[in-house]
């Protein structure tokens, strides 16, 4: 907040925090499509969507509502990735509370965070995970972003 003449008050960062945290999530939204967006506003406490961004099926979506969710190519996966580059049991999301991370299950090509080859790693909005050749951007529930658990 600023005095009449404009000059910011020291320790008062609220609404140039908010403003800026609008841009981040308009930010994570470019290149969504208006019902991808309503997909992720309607998503309940506790679940997080992932979306095909690249590769087969791109513009698929997973929601992601359960403690643990596998990714792989067998045909019982919860996530259905059909690609010879994804593995049987290739990754599994897990939830934590609010919180959600990928894990590799020791498959060959590999699972990616950030661009990073990764064992294991957090999932924050906006995060792209790599699947073989897929490519999914991650998106928590608007309810829980800033939440902590």
């Amino acid at each position: 907040m600023s005095d009449p003449d404009g000059a910011q008050r020291d320790g008062d960062s609220t609404q140039s925090w908010g403003q800026d945290y609008q841009q981040q999530l308009a930010s994570m939204m470019t290149g969504v499509g208006q019902d991808e967006q309503e997909a992720v506003a309607a998503l309940p406490s506790g679940s997080a969507l992932l979306i095909v961004r690249r590769g087969p099926d791109v513009g698929a979506r997973f929601l992601l509502d359960q403690d643990v969710t596998v990714a792989g190519r067998h045909p019982d996966a919860d996530i259905f990735l059909d690609d010879v580059t994804v593995s049987r049991r290739h990754a599994e999301f897990t939830r934590s509370g609010r919180s959600f991370e990928v894990r590799d299950l020791g498959s060959l090509n590999g699972t990616y965070s950030g661009g990073e080859r990764v064992e294991r790693a957090p999932l924050r909005d906006g995060t792209e995970v790599q699947v073989g050749k897929f490519r999914l951007t991650f998106y928590a529930s608007r309810h829980d972003l800033g939440a902590t658990s």
